[in-house]
């Protein structure tokens, strides 16, 4: 069973910056590609960002040139940094292991003045 936990949501005003980071339990991060996904309310779960074992990127439209996502294999925690923040930015914050579907608990961002 991987355990997923996310961290580093809270109330940022518009324009600013926060970091989100999502720590997985066990052998298998290393293997699998790993995913940020959000929720707000009254909408489905979208993908924010994704990077695969090798590195590879993808972001979604709505975030390009604004989120970064990275790994670090050795210490089990992928990333994301969130720049230039919006109100619609505002939603549930999901971490993904994608070789087993596993998620975290999620951490709630608010951008709001």
């Amino acid at each position: 069973q991987v355990r997923i936990v996310e961290s580093g949501g809270g109330l940022v005003q518009p324009g600013g910056s926060l970091r989100l980071s999502c720590t997985a339990s066990g052998n298998i991060f290393r293997l699998s590609t790993m995913g940020w996904y959000r929720q707000a309310p009254g909408k489905q779960r979208d993908v924010v960002a994704t990077i695969s074992i090798v590195g590879t990127i993808t972001y979604a439209d709505s975030v390009k040139g604004r989120f970064t996502i990275s790994r670090d294999n050795a210490k089990n925690t992928v990333c994301l940094q969130m720049n230039s923040l919006k109100p619609d930015d505002t939603a549930v914050y999901y971490c993904n292991l994608q070789m087993t579907n596993s998620w975290g608990q999620g951490t709630q961002v608010t951008v709001s003045s």
